[in-house]
């Protein structure tokens, strides 16, 4: 029977790890020698595995914890996209474009996988990684110990499914509405110190990105979806690991149109255009691989050194003819960007009382940004002066560098009593050269033996997506349909103070509760938006930020009975627009000066919520989101109405006696299920680009063979 917990509390956590036998070869079972060889290799994988999570501490900060039954036990198990799986976590808001935002801020999420930081690949609308690879999915907030920077609004911690745990695979199909199909396959499996693990799929459908009108079928919104990732593992010798991972993401949208536009331009004699038949689309790739070394002295001493690279690149195809007609301006853009770098982190338990971290990061990212733009002369009042478009160029690219370094003591003062403190230098050389020496305290304390009490501070240092960020000369725009005009200061990284207060209660031996409260003072405040054409997003600052909530979990476990619930409130507010602004409107600006404003993200407040009730080898499960809708209008001084989608699943296990036949799953899905249709944007807001609406009820179904 599968088991579907989530705890979101913030206590001193401590790792315990099955460990996992790797399979000795027939011809050696009777051998006293590679008997002892095997167990050092058993005792050795375990100890690895404690070292690597020894090396992730998460004292004060507050985590979400989703095993790989609580995925598998979603409606849609598997087959759930990341971005859906982390809306079940507490205070994650849903957006447009499978955009996430934790806590009141933009995007702002560091995702790791085996304790790596994977390099943020450019905003897209695709998933990068596959919720089918994660054996554990850990997502920390709040006031993190210093080892975690950069990317501050959440850590999404991937510990990968691997070969450890015996041979085997899965081959599992999906679909329904919307001429869904998809395919997906893993295979695992290990060999004395040697083990791997591999999956991939591959997909398409009609409902590739959201439906900018409430009509129940998108026009033109096919995609093409793959992803393969894999996972090596060697153990060299008693105290030695080396590691292999790689993935790869290629995915290819179509925009969907809105039918029913007038033009606003004319091309060659002709202004007219049927706004349904326009063909833009998009493509996205993201490629990365690791080679991590793992060891341990085996007492005090462990470490990891981690290599990366990653390559992500997107181009956005215009509709050469209908952009001109409406738009004024056909704009092919390529962005790429590629980053290499290396991590090191380091554990050494001085005694009982003291356990010292020190690690370091050095990362080298070069973009290239290279579009080309088919726009009209205008005259000085931006009235269009010819009907033959000219050409304009616009490339450039840019290498960067983040360097950091971080050291933190957990002492443990009492049994009950726990505080991390540590120190983090972060620097940045990019568009801008930055630094900041930010320090780090959290504590727990176990007031009782079913409650807990944490509190932490944490100063940040966030630099602006450099994937995102450019520095075109608007100059070269003037006089045609592309032109802009005001100030294009360079966006800064932003500076933050960060406090975190929560407590975890647990009821009974089913019920746990918590409740965890923030707030963040920011200078330079990022954000970002959809200003051009192509559907990529530019960051920009507030001078002025201001972020704080309050979130609310419940979590029930009893027999074949599961339930949670999360309720955040949250406000996010920002002041006086100090980089970019040429992408803004003058009265925007004017009033946005003056006044602490909303942020196009924010919402008040965010629910989640879902459960299963297991019969024999049946289960009902349930998943549910609300919002009380993000922001709109000019400045963001409306909202949009109040959404709920609940998604409704039963699952089955078969089991045939028959070899051939024997294990597989099966289920029915029901996504939206009281078809409660909602807009999460209407077009309108700052740097919002075009409306989008949520999925109208959906039928879908899978089976998964497992061997």
């Amino acid at each position: 029977m599968r088991t579907h917990h989530r705890i979101g509390h913030a206590a001193l956590l401590s790792f315990t790890l099955v460990a996992r036998a790797h399979a000795a070869s027939a011809d050696s079972a009777d051998s006293p020698v590679n008997d002892i060889v095997i167990d050092a290799i058993q005792v050795n994988a375990r100890r690895l595995d404690h070292a690597r999570n020894d090396l992730q501490p998460e004292t004060g900060s507050s985590v979400y914890r989703f095993s790989q039954s609580d995925i598998d036990t979603l409606p849609a198990g598997q087959d759930t996209p990341l971005n859906q799986v982390l809306l079940q976590a507490p205070g994650v808001a849903s957006d447009s474009y499978g955009q996430l935002h934790v806590r009141g801020d933009h995007a702002n999420l560091q995702y790791r996988i085996n304790g790596v930081i994977i390099p943020e690949p450019i905003s897209g609308f695709g998933q990068s990684l596959d919720s089918r690879i994660i054996d554990q999915l850990n997502l920390l907030t709040g006031a993190l110990p210093a080892q975690y920077g950069y990317r501050t609004a959440g850590i999404v911690d991937i510990r990968t499914r691997s070969g450890d745990a015996g041979n085997g695979g899965s081959i599992d199909v999906f679909g329904g509405s919307h001429q869904t199909i998809k395919t997906s396959a893993d295979v695992f499996g290990s060999q004395g110190p040697f083990s791997y693990y591999f999956s991939g799929s591959l997909g398409e459908n009609n409902l590739g990105i959201e439906n900018p009108t409430a009509s129940a079928s998108p026009i033109h919104d096919h995609t093409r979806q793959g992803d393969a990732f894999g996972y090596m593992s060697y153990i060299i010798d008693p105290r030695t690991r080396v590691s292999l991972m790689f993935g790869t993401t290629s995915n290819q949208f179509e925009i969907p149109n809105t039918p029913g536009l007038s033009t606003a331009f004319t091309l060659n004699g002709n202004n007219s255009f049927d706004s349904s038949q326009l063909n833009e689309t998009q493509s996205e790739l993201n490629q990365f691989a690791v080679v991590a070394l793992q060891g341990t002295n085996g007492a005090a001493l462990d470490y990891q050194l981690a290599v990366f690279t990653r390559y992500s690149r997107t181009q956005f195809n215009p509709d050469p003819v209908g952009d001109l007609l409406f738009n004024g301006v056909a704009a092919s853009d390529f962005h790429s960007d590629s980053a290499n770098g290396v991590q090191l982190d380091t554990t050494y338990r001085l005694n009982e009382k003291h356990t010292i971290r020190a690690g370091i990061l050095f990362q080298q990212e070069h973009a290239v940004f290279d579009n080309n733009l088919a726009v009209f002369p205008v005259d000085e009042n931006g009235d269009q002066t010819s009907d033959q478009p000219i050409n304009v160029a616009d490339a450039s690219s840019k290498t960067g560098y983040l360097y950091s370094a971080y050291v933190q003591d957990e002492w443990q003062l009492t049994d009950k009593l726990t505080i991390n403190y540590g120190l983090r230098y972060d620097k940045m050389d990019q568009y801008v050269s930055a630094s900041q020496l930010s320090p780090r305290i959290g504590l727990v304390y176990a007031l009782t033996s079913s409650t807990t009490v944490h509190a932490g501070y944490a100063r940040y240092f966030t630099p602006p997506a450099f994937e995102l960020v450019s520095n075109n000369d608007i100059a070269r725009f003037a006089g045609t349909t592309a032109q802009v005009s005001g100030q294009n200061d360079p966006v800064q990284p932003e500076r933050s103070h960060y406090f975190d207060l929560g407590v975890t209660q647990r009821l009974s031996s089913a019920v746990t509760v918590g409740l965890d409260a923030y707030y963040k003072k920011s200078t330079n405040l990022l954000d970002e938006g959809q200003f051009g054409t192509a559907l990529i997003f530019t960051p920009f600052n507030y001078q002025y930020g201001r972020t704080y909530g309050v979130e609310f979990t419940a979590n029930y476990k009893q027999d074949n009975v599961s339930a949670y619930m999360n309720v955040a409130f949250s406000r996010a507010q920002g002041k006086n627009i100090d980089s970019a602004q040429f992408n803004f409107g003058a009265d925007e600006l004017a009033f946005i000066s003056n006044h602490f404003v909303f942020l196009d993200h924010d919402q008040r407040v965010t629910a989640s919520f879902g459960g299963a009730y297991e019969l024999g080898r049946t289960t009902f499960t349930f998943d549910g989101i609300v919002g009380s809708g993000l922001r709109s209008g000019f400045a963001n001084t409306d909202r949009l109405p109040v959404y709920t989608q609940v998604n409704l699943g039963v699952i089955h296990h078969f089991n045939f006696g028959n070899p051939l036949i024997g294990k597989f799953d099966t289920r029915l899905l029901l996504i939206n299920a009281f078809n409660r249709v909602y807009e999460l944007r209407d077009g309108s807001g700052i740097g919002v680009g075009a409306p989008q609406y949520g999925p109208h009820l959906a039928v879908y179904a899978g089976i998964s063979k497992r061997f």
